[in-house]
């Protein structure tokens, strides 16, 4: 048993997919859902309901940029809208405590977001992300959300 529970400890969502590296800006990055390893009480910073994106570091890691509205600001009752926020802090290299460097494990990568919009290829993960924080209305009409155009 316990044979079989490092081996799922061991699997991670880091695959080719996973943008390496700070996007410069409208870059492309990933989105990022909690996997069955986090750990909600050894990563408190992160909070339900949060828009989680971030890149690969050549180790192996995650580093995310997270917004999950702790002062309630009406603009950022979307869910989109969270992760459009963490989205432009990381790629202006804001000064932000919502950031962090994690196992690439702890998070599943569900979609990519950049200066056009959010591409979620499993949109059914973010739909259980937000159920947990009791926040479904604020989930996305669908997988696309463009804020640009070209």
């Amino acid at each position: 048993m316990s044979e079989t529970k490092s081996i799922s400890e061991a699997v991670t969502t880091y695959s080719k997919d996973t943008p390496i590296g700070r996007p410069d800006l409208d870059g492309r990055a990933a989105v990022f859902v909690p996997s069955g390893a986090f750990d909600p009480g050894a990563n408190a910073a992160i909070r339900l309901g949060s828009g989680i994106v971030g890149f690969g570091n050549p180790d192996g890691t995650l580093t995310v940029y997270f917004e999950g509205n702790r002062f309630d600001e009406s603009s950022l009752h979307k869910w989109e809208n969270k992760a459009r926020k963490a989205y432009d802090r990381m790629v202006a290299c804001a000064p932000t405590v919502s950031k962090a460097k994690i196992n690439a494990n702890l998070l599943e990568q569900i979609g990519t977001i950049d200066g056009m919009g959010i591409h979620l290829k499993q949109p059914e993960r973010l739909q259980q992300w937000l159920a947990q924080a009791n926040a479904l209305d604020t989930a996305p009409a669908g997988p696309v959300t463009l804020w640009k155009t070209k």
